[in-house]
């Protein structure tokens, strides 16, 4: 009976354990993908220079970024020594990275490097990162991206990628952000992903489904997020024109699912733009 309650009492001090080790890795394992991909983790300067040659990881670089945004925000003098690279990354084949890079090259209007880069980019063949460069130059008193802002409020004619037969995934009324999947279009025996190059709803097919496309054709209509419109309307608070008042002004009466500071930013933009234009 002696041996029996000894390996009773064995075998249920090994199971305590390996509940207490399943329990721990529970909690582990988000941490550790929490303090991954947590873009808000501090980098020291060692490790936001090793970050930014990481090709292999464009989220790193990402994270070395808007690290460095913050350090720009605090007014931090050392962030100069990583400018050269924040301006070449300007050219980086990576999405993802120009889209980061365009933003936070807008947080030092002091640079001309920056401005001369964003202007650039106003070119880019993401039309997210034209945006995100358009309302950095709004930071520099530069209105060179005044159309990429204005489209921002406007519903977007996404174009197909590539020449096929459609076949939609998506219906009117759905919300996607950019990389989501709308659409395959086949190819020559091939189905090719379409997705989301910019935020918002999903207003209309133009295109009937299982019709062909040409490339570039518009295929869909997307109305702008809540997002885009407040950027929008914030940078035209500063570089707006009385042609822009007929998009401004439809946002002062409301869109749907929209909050009501839409309409409140829309109507002190409004009010900024008339100003400017009667004095």
């Amino acid at each position: 009976m002696m041996t029996e309650s000894r390996a009773g009492a064995s075998f249920g001090g090994r199971w305590t354990y390996a509940v207490l080790v399943v329990a721990f890795l529970f909690v582990l394992m988000p941490f550790l993908f929490w303090n991954a991909t947590w873009f808000g983790r501090p980098l020291s300067d060692a490790q936001l220079g090793k970050a930014l040659a990481d090709r292999a990881h464009p989220r790193e670089i990402q994270h070395a970024l808007t690290q460095i945004e913050t350090r720009m925000e605090r007014r931090d003098p050392a962030v100069g020594q990583w400018y050269p690279q924040i301006v070449a990354l300007a050219a980086d084949p990576v999405d993802e990275i120009r889209l980061t890079d365009a933003w936070v090259m807008g947080q030092d209007n002091r640079s001309q490097d920056f401005h001369a880069a964003l202007v650039r980019l106003l070119a880019d063949a993401n039309p997210m990162v034209g945006r995100n460069a358009a309302l950095s130059l709004v930071r520099f008193g530069d209105d060179s991206g005044h159309s990429q802002i204005l489209a921002m409020l406007r519903p977007y004619p996404m174009p197909a990628p590539f020449a096929g037969r459609l076949d939609t995934r998506l219906k009117p009324g759905d919300v996607v952000n950019p990389g989501t999947l709308v659409a395959h279009v086949e190819v020559a025996g091939q189905s090719k992903e379409v997705r989301a190059l910019v935020p918002g709803t999903l207003d209309r097919w133009l295109v009937t489904d299982h019709a062909e496309v040409s490339a570039g054709q518009p295929m869909l209509s997307l109305t702008p997020s809540e997002g885009m419109v407040w950027e929008a309307l914030r940078a035209l608070y500063l570089v707006g024109r009385t042609d822009d008042l007929a998009d401004v002004d439809r946002f002062i009466r409301g869109a749907d699912g929209m909050s009501p500071q839409i309409a409140q930013q829309a109507q002190a933009t409004s009010r900024a733009i008339r100003n400017r234009a009667s004095s």
